[in-house]
């Protein structure tokens, strides 16, 4: 690429954006930044709080504080762990990585993303992160709402079952075992919750290019974007 653009990858849950947008970062020289590991990191730190209630009832006013504070500042930062462009998870200096995906805190995330405030955190530090370009960014609203102006915008989807298998087997790696039935239907709640909340709902930006990947393998997804910058006149690969 002839000068640093920001991408933007958007989609639902458990699609693989992570891996795609890891292998393009990887291959561009980019920065990967996992927005949706932020939000998962602030879920944790809820949970951890007591701000979360046994009904996802959340104490917001206190988050608040705790987000914002100017003496205990909440950081989330990330740190690259291997040659594949991949990196962990870290918040206020401890390592969270595999404490952030479990089920407990994919039940919740979706609603503490749903609230404006958490959102607004969220977005400013990525805007931080951000601003010298030259980074690969994946979530929900990465081009709808945080960065409309991205050069490149990718929209991902994938039938559920398919979403709910991958991340049925991604959790039997790391040793989680939670019924195939109850993974399948939190990618459904997910996705409403997703599509429904009032601050910036899941949805394509109308100049993104929709990928499904349903049938196609992370490679073909790979060939997939060299054909989309060759269409766009970039250089790339």
């Amino acid at each position: 690429m002839t000068s640093p653009v920001i991408i933007a990858i958007d989609g639902y849950s458990s699609t693989g954006k992570s891996t795609f947008a890891k292998a393009i970062a990887k291959e561009l020289g980019y920065i990967y930044i996992d927005t949706g590991a932020m939000y998962r990191a602030v879920t944790l730190f809820a949970l951890r709080n007591g701000f979360v209630s046994k009904n996802n009832t959340i104490d917001t006013e206190a988050l608040r504080k705790m987000l914002f504070s100017g003496e205990h500042p909440v950081v989330i930062s990330f740190r690259t762990t291997g040659p594949d462009g991949a990196s962990e998870t870290w918040l206020n200096g401890e390592n969270v990585e595999r404490d952030i995906r479990t089920i407990e805190i994919s039940r919740v995330v979706s609603h503490i993303a749903a609230v404006p405030m958490v959102r607004e955190f969220v977005d400013r530090s990525l805007h931080e992160i951000g601003s010298g370009k030259g980074v690969v960014m994946d979530g929900r609203d990465i081009g709808t709402a945080v960065f409309p102006d991205a050069e490149i915008k990718i929209f991902m989807t994938a039938r559920p079952e398919v979403r709910a298998r991958r991340r049925y087997e991604e959790m039997r790696s790391k040793g989680q075992e939670t019924p195939y039935e109850e993974v399948l239907g939190n990618i459904r709640e997910r996705d409403y919750i997703d599509e429904h909340r009032k601050t910036a709902p899941l949805s394509r930006a109308a100049d993104a290019e929709l990928l499904d990947n349903s049938d196609m393998t992370v490679e073909e997804q790979i060939q997939w974007f060299k054909d989309l910058l060759k269409r766009r006149h970039l250089c790339g690969f």
